[in-house]
C-alpha cells in the first residue's frame, strides 16, 4: 500500500508532499493474462488475491491459483490457451505440469530465466504504475483494490494498449504454419 513514486509538479519553491498514513501488513496480489486471438480483440483477464495478515498464512499466489486463472480464461475465451510464463517458482511445480499434460487445451511455454522484457504482461503493470496508481497514497486495502480494478477495467477499452505489450517484446503473435 506504499505509493509508487512518479513525476509530479508543484509550485515553484514548494516541494510537493504525498502524505501516507502508515504501513499496513495486508497484502494484495494480482495475476493477469494478456489474451491475444488472431482476428479477435485483445483482452486482459486478471484475478486479485487478498492475503490475511495471519501468522503462517500464504503471502502470494499458489500454483492452484494460477491454474484457476487459466481455467477461467479458457471458459471466457472458449478456446485453447497457450501460456507463456516466466520462471516464477509457482509456475514450475510438478502439479502444474501434470495439470497441463492432462488437458489438451492448455499448452505452457517457459521463458528463459531473468527475461522480464519478454513477458507481455509486464507492459500492463507498467501502464498501471504510470497511470492510476502513480502518486496515490492508498487509505486502505479497499481503496487499492478499487483503483486497481478501475485501472484494469479501462485498459481493455483501448485494445491498442494491450496490442502494444507484445510488440515491445519483439515476439511474434502469428501461429506457426503446419508443414
Amino acid at each position: 500500500m506504499t505509493p509508487p513514486r512518479a513525476r509530479t509538479w508543484g509550485r515553484r519553491g514548494h516541494t510537493p508532499v504525498v502524505r501516507v498514513r502508515g504501513r499496513s501488513r495486508r497484502r494484495i496480489s494480482v495475476a493477469a493474462l494478456c489474451c491475444y486471438k488472431p482476428g479477435g480483440q485483445s483482452r486482459v483477464i486478471y484475478r486479485p488475491r487478498f492475503h490475511m495478515p495471519l501468522k503462517g498464512a500464504r503471502k502470494s499466489f499458489a500454483w492452484t491459483d494460477y491454474r484457476d486463472l487459466a481455467v477461467r480464461a479458457h471458459i471466457q475465451l472458449g478456446g485453447p490457451i497457450v501460456l507463456v510464463w516466466d520462471n516464477l517458482n509457482t509456475h514450475l511445480p510438478v502439479g502444474m505440469k501434470q495439470y497441463a499434460a492432462k488437458h489438451d487445451w492448455l499448452t505452457v511455454f517457459q521463458l528463459p530465466p531473468y527475461a522480464p522484457d519478454l513477458n507481455p504482461v509486464e507492459g500492463i503493470w507498467s501502464l498501471l504504475r504510470r497511470g492510476p496508481t502513480a502518486n496515490t497514497a492508498f487509505t486502505d486495502p479497499d481503496h487499492l483494490t478499487r483503483t486497481l480494478r478501475r485501472g484494469l477495467r479501462h485498459i481493455p477499452l483501448r485494445p491498442a494498449l494491450i496490442d502494444g505489450c507484445p510488440a515491445g517484446t519483439g515476439l511474434p503473435l502469428t501461429p506457426p504454419t503446419p508443414p
